[in-house]
């Protein structure tokens, strides 16, 4: 045992030798952040979780099936995690906004019991609940022979990918990379969404990191545990003042609802300023969008000449504190 021990510290120390990104937990030069880090100041409190294929490229085995969204929220553990299973996702929330500061800005943690053994996602980020914005990831990771089901992959050739770490450490992540990105205000995001990465290089179902490079995982994983197992989100800055603090609308309805041909939108606005208002259909296409300086008051718009074709809708109301969103759906 102690010669194994020995010769796989050596393989981590060749690694880091001819390091492009950063080594794993435990060696010099890491960016893993451990769960009981005094840098962090909160934990995701809401968790929607949309599952994955056990294995994609044969669905007969349905759908991951271990946790469910519950166990994503809090601080890590290592042990109660949700399974997202192949191109799954998970959209969490906070109480406060999750806010760009000094580096690391938020870390998501994965429950891999070894260094090498290492199942990847994708992290978006989104100030709204309705458009979401991919950090930029590399992955150099060969992607001509497939990492099996429980092979190996060098944390030093993976950047921005959650997952990078074993359990209880987690993959810092830094909104500095989203500076200026239209759309996306990282002095607000409300939303971090983690998608699986499906690790095949089979072009059929592989997925690609920001360079165009083929993503490889261990795949297939066909287990109910398949996919990146998401433990937590931990915040490391956030706003002071809480989301629900922060909402200057209130009273948001349309009307009627569903509607068809014509319809109102009416919200409530607690104070004056200068509201930005969008409507986006579900593909996240913006159908409509006005920037004005409101008085304080019930704001009242007439849906009539926007000729909305039938489908689900998503009204985002914003302004330089505060966003709301109310979905409403028309019919034909």
């Amino acid at each position: 045992m102690k010669r194994r021990l020995l010769n796989f510290a050596g393989i981590l120390f060749a690694a880091v030798a001819n390091a492009q990104f950063a080594p794993p937990a435990g060696i010099s030069g890491t960016t893993a952040i451990h769960k009981d880090s005094s840098v962090f100041v909160s934990w995701a409190t809401g968790c929607t979780v949309n599952r994955g294929w056990q294995d994609i490229s044969n669905t007969s085995a349905g759908l991951a099936t271990i946790g469910d969204s519950s166990n994503a929220l809090g601080m890590a553990d290592g042990l109660s995690v949700v399974s997202l299973g192949d191109g799954g996702s998970a959209t969490l929330t906070f109480d406060n906004p999750v806010t760009n500061g000094p580096g690391w800005d938020f870390a998501v943690f994965e429950n891999s019991f070894l260094q090498t053994f290492l199942e990847l996602a994708f992290v978006e980020v989104s100030s709204d609940g309705v458009n979401y914005f991919r950090f930029p990831s590399v992955s150099l990771t060969q992607d001509t022979v497939q990492v099996n089901s429980f092979g190996s992959v060098d944390a030093t050739k993976i950047n921005n990918l959650a997952g990078k770490y074993v359990a209880l450490f987690g993959t810092p992540f830094d909104l500095d990379e989203m500076i200026n990105i239209p759309g996306l205000d990282v002095m607000h995001i409300t939303h971090i969404r983690v998608v699986d990465v499906v690790g095949s290089v089979d072009e059929m179902f592989a997925t690609y990191d920001s360079q165009g490079h083929k993503v490889n995982d261990p795949w297939p994983t066909p287990f109910p545990s398949s996919g990146f197992d998401l433990d937590a989100v931990g915040v490391i800055h956030q706003s002071t003042t809480s989301i629900q603090e922060q909402s200057n609308f209130s009273n948001i309805q349309v009307f009627p609802n569903p509607l068809h041909h014509s319809g109102y939108l009416k919200y409530s606005l607690n104070k004056s300023s200068t509201v930005d208002l969008k409507i986006y259909s579900a593909d996240g296409s913006m159908v409509f969008g006005e920037k004005s300086f409101q008085s304080g008051g019930v704001q009242t718009l007439s849906l009539n000449e926007m000729k909305l074709k039938k489908g689900v809708y998503i009204v985002v109301l914003s302004d330089d504190t505060s966003v709301s969103t109310h979905k409403f759906i028309v019919n034909e």
